[in-house]
Formats: structure tokens, sequence, C-alpha cells
């Protein structure tokens, strides 16, 4: 996938209350593979909510959303697993750990269904990201931060020309977020791949190749 874009797209709860001024919702916005970008917002705006339009998992609106200029609303339950699984990856904002498995084995549980890298790959990432120790522990477990980092590694574990994380610093300090921001673009720039940040003020330090307001 190359490109993404979004025209005129503008969610259902908006309908009878559009944003003004925003540089994305009820505008045309295109998200470009090998380039990076921030969408800031204030709480309420739809941060969320855009991540999982981008994903699929939800389709309440209005306007276009294109991969490579195909309407994703045709994609179905096929097409929609075949870009989860090689075309988009995702850090959610919750996370969506299963907190009765461990670090490492939530990242394997997904590497499962794509086999794109090695235990030993998996468990490096973990110990780049000051959670080696925490790889046998289960998810329920840890705090916020070692769980977003967690969940930032199974993220990595497929091929993806896009990667979406949502609001994917905010419980880390300094530090880590240092940590994971290399990582993701050592891991990017293997891909080639897109970036897509959304932020309610804290994000990774990093030259964006655009920054938008939602």
């Amino acid at each position: 996938m190359e490109k993404i874009s979004l025209q005129q797209v503008l969610p259902a709860v908006f309908a009878d209350n559009p944003p003004t001024g925003s540089e994305v919702w009820l505008a045309d916005t295109v998200f470009e593979k090998g380039r990076s970008y921030l969408i800031e917002a204030s709480s309420g705006l739809g941060k969320t909510t855009l991540c999982s339009f981008l994903y699929g998992w939800r389709t309440d609106y209005s306007g276009t959303i294109r991969f490579d200029g195909r309407d994703v609303c045709g994609l179905g339950t096929t097409g929609w697993t075949g870009v989860r699984r090689r075309e988009i990856a995702i850090l959610f904002q919750d996370m969506k750990l299963f907190g009765e498995l461990t670090a490492l084995e939530n990242a394997m549980l997904k590497n499962s269904l794509t086999g794109f890298k090695s235990e030993g790959q998996i468990t490096k990432m973990l110990e780049r990201l000051g959670i080696g120790d925490k790889a046998h522990s289960p998810a329920s477990i840890m705090s916020a931060g070692q769980q977003q980092r967690a969940a930032f590694v199974r993220s990595l574990c497929q091929p993806f020309d896009f990667i979406v994380l949502d609001e994917p610093v905010s419980h880390l300090d300094e530090n880590n977020s240092a940590l994971m921001r290399d990582l993701l673009l050592e891991e990017a720039s293997a891909r080639g791949a897109g970036i897509v940040v959304t932020s309610i003020g804290k994000h990774f330090d990093m030259d964006y190749d655009k920054i938008l307001r939602l």
C-alpha cells in the first residue's frame, strides 16, 4: 500500500456539530508510505476514532477512505484480514493485551499469524525497550508503561506499509519514549513504511514530515 486518502471524512458523532479548523475531518488528507505524520488534538476530538477508521474497526463515518484509490467500504472481511496482517500495524491506546499471557506470549501470539519475527528477535526488542525482565510476566501485573512497550513490540511482529500509533507514549518517561522512538524509526525504515502518530500533547521527539490538527 502506497497511500491512504481521506476525503471529507466525518465521524457520525460529529454530524450535528462538525468541528471547525480541522485538517483531517471534512478535509482531503493523504498519508503516504515512507513519511511520518503527527495528528494533534485535544481530548474528545476523535484521535482514537481516526485510528479505528484506518484499521477498519469502525465504519460510522461519512465521506470516503481509500487505500491506493480503493474505497475501504468494499474490502469485506477477507480484505481487512489481509490489510491487518500485511499492510497496517497498530498500537492501540488501551493496548489490548491479553492479561493472562506474558509480554512474550502476547507478541508471539501475533507472530504466530505472520511468522515475521523469531522468538529471539522479539526477546531482543523487549530488552531494548527495558522490559526484558518482564518477558515472562503476565501483562496484567505489568505497569501501564510496561504494557505500552509490550504492545508496541507486538505491533512490530508483522510486515506493514503503515504503522498507526494512538498516543503511544502517554505512560512513558522521556528516556523510554526515546527508546521506543528509535526502534520505531528503525523498523519503519526497514520496511519503507509510513508512520501515523496521534497525540494529546505528549509525543515522540522526532522530525515529522507533516503535523496535522484534528
